[in-house]
């Protein structure tokens, strides 16, 4: 059975980007926090002392189905080693966890999320392998369709900088604004729209609250599936999808730059793109929210 820690704060932030039940994105901020871990133990892949002798891999996440996928790593790893999920309360403590070498591995954010952290708190956080892809998009209690867009709607986008991001580079993909070339798509914000021919009004609102811009009548509202499940939509209600073929914001296993190439990442990795994750995955599939971002390992 998959061995559990949890790593305490002192402050709880509610994941967006990265910990939705499809992801991803996240409330956005790096400050530091104190953290305590529950399991005393303090070095990571290393080995256990019962009759076995695996390598244990430690992995944070935040919550499901991301904690799920890493428990199903932990049934199927190769022989040799075990995975065991440290559970975190916020979408801080799994990078500085990672950072600071007490875990391997954290599977919780996108890229984009993993970059802002690199840059504020001048991390060696490196990309292994995107799993999952949550197909947001943007709804409305008005329109049915982009060609019913009409000049001057308000567009109410989440207010966390990676979500924002993320929201104004899906509206992008469908030609309704232009964004600054010269800004990362990681970073641009409402500041960085160059052309914007239907002379949208922007909103930011939390994106816990996006439910409420939807159902107080604001014409184009971000989300994603899960959460906009909420007032009884799907993906199949949406006025446009995001298109990334890139899968730029997709759920990824992240590592350190001293340990991405390492057998126990690489064991992770082929667990994690395991047939057993992709049938599990399979649910949200069908369900509408994700694309899956791997081929099966064999």
């Amino acid at each position: 059975m998959i061995k559990k820690s949890l790593l305490l704060g002192s402050t709880v932030f509610m994941l967006a980007a990265c910990g939705t039940t499809e992801d991803e994105p996240a409330e956005d901020t790096t400050e530091d926090t104190t953290e305590e871990t529950v399991d005393e133990t303090e070095d990571t892949a290393e080995e256990t002392t019962d009759d076995s002798e695996d390598v244990v891999i430690r992995v944070a996440s935040h919550l499901p189905p991301m904690t799920d996928i890493v428990e199903i790593a932990d049934e199927v790893i190769a022989e040799g080693y075990s995975v065991e999920l440290v559970e975190v309360s916020d979408n801080i403590q799994y990078n500085e966890a990672l950072l600071n070498e007490e875990v391997d591995a954290n599977f919780a954010q996108h890229e984009p999320f993993m970059q802002m952290f690199n840059n504020e708190r001048d991390g060696n956080l490196v990309t292994v392998q995107p799993i999952y892809n949550a197909l947001v998009g943007f709804y409305s209690p008005v329109y049915d369709s982009i060609e019913d867009i009409e000049n001057g709607a308000e567009v109410a986008i989440p207010s966390d900088p990676s979500n924002e991001a993320r929201a104004l580079a899906t509206l992008q993909s469908v030609d309704l604004i232009t964004l600054d070339p010269e800004v990362s798509v990681f970073e641009v914000t409402i500041d960085d729209v160059v052309d914007n021919p239907y002379d949208f009004t922007f909103t930011s609102i939390d994106l816990l609250n996006l439910n409420s811009a939807y159902e107080d009548g604001v014409e184009l509202v971000f989300h994603y599936p899960t959460y906009i499940a909420n007032v009884g939509l799907t993906t199949e209600d949406a006025v446009f999808l995001e298109q990334d073929e890139d899968n730029i914001f997709a759920q990824t296993l992240i590592a350190r730059e001293d340990n991405q190439d390492s057998d126990e990442i690489q064991a992770l990795a082929d667990a994690m793109t395991s047939q057993e994750v992709y049938d599990f995955l399979q649910e949200f599939v069908d369900q509408g929210h994700l694309k899956r971002t791997f081929e099966v390992n064999e």
